[in-house]
Order: structure tokens, then sequence, then C-alpha cells
């Protein structure tokens, strides 16, 4: 049984709606996009880094302040919480 016309537009619709919905390209026309690292990988990655997801509830006076520590840091905001916490650690 042959489709019509309309119904080929709708599926063909549904397509590629599907994949806008996908991940973003990075870049321009796609340039950066040999850099884009799925999920799975990052976690696969950070687990073989001895990385372990460590999620709590601050303070946004304090975030904020660790932001702006953050963007001078050359760890970024992880680097920089981990040494506060083995500074206070200690």
């Amino acid at each position: 049984m042959s489709m019509k016309k309309t119904d080929l537009d709708r599926l063909a619709g549904i397509k590629l709606d599907g994949q806008m919905r996908g991940a973003p390209v990075l870049g321009r026309f796609g340039q950066g996009a040999a850099q884009l690292v799925d999920r799975k990988e990052q976690r696969r990655l950070d687990s073989a880094a001895g990385l372990v997801p460590f999620a709590c509830k601050l303070p946004s006076d304090l975030t904020q302040t660790l932001r702006e520590r953050a963007a001078a840091h050359a760890g970024g905001i992880n680097g920089l919480v981990a040494e506060l916490l083995l500074k206070g650690l200690a």
C-alpha cells in the first residue's frame, strides 16, 4: 500500500524534528563537533581519572564567590573546590 504525499511529508517532518532535538553541533558549520564527548564517554573518562561526582547545596553568595575565583584558577571550578577542600580538611 502506497502512502499519500501528506503522510510522507508528515513522517519527514517527524524525522527532521527528532534530528533537531538531538545533540547540538558545536562551532561554525560543525567544526567543533569532533571535540564533543557524549555523557557515557565523559563518565568513563572521569572514572578512569579517579573522579567521583559530589553534589551539595551552597548559599548563592558563596557560589558567586566560587565562580569568580574559578575564572582565574587553572583547574576551573572543580580544581578550585578540590584545592579549598584539601586546605580545609588539613
